[in-house]
């Protein structure tokens, strides 16, 4: 059996195919069978007005497509100009190898893991963007 395997904590809500879900009192495992389903992990969503930096507005594309708000073949060019974008930018070898898998996700429209792999800049790019406050 193949397929997507989402463990969820007690009250933890996943979005799938635009139908909220809340998990109950304990831990579970949810085995998602349909390939293409569109699933989002509340928890990890990027709200629009957070969505104020390169990797996080590409993320948001790609939990766009997720959410079923916006369709695979127009966020695909957006998704691939933005992971070029950040190429450009990110040159060290483990973001490289993130947005390579990003890329390669994109591409095959797997959008969850395009979204895991660009959620793997998030703490690079929040320590490069900091600045050193007295």
């Amino acid at each position: 059996m193949s397929g997507l395997v989402i463990k969820l904590g007690p009250k933890e809500r996943v979005l799938i195919n635009g139908a909220v879900i809340e998990n109950g009192d304990k831990r579970s495992r949810i085995s998602i069978l349909t390939p293409k389903a569109h699933i989002l992990r509340l928890r990890d969503a990027i709200h629009p007005e957070a969505a104020t930096t390169p990797v996080r507005r590409v993320c948001y594309v790609a939990q766009l497509v997720l959410s079923g708000d916006a369709t695979p073949e127009d966020a695909r060019p957006q998704l691939l100009r933005g992971i070029e974008q950040l190429s450009q930018v990110l040159t060290d070898h483990d973001s490289r190898s993130q947005l390579a898998l990003a890329t390669a996700a994109v591409l095959r429209s797997d959008h969850y893991h395009a979204l895991k792999a660009l959620r793997g800049l998030l703490p690079r790019e929040e320590r490069l963007l900091a600045t050193d406050e007295p």
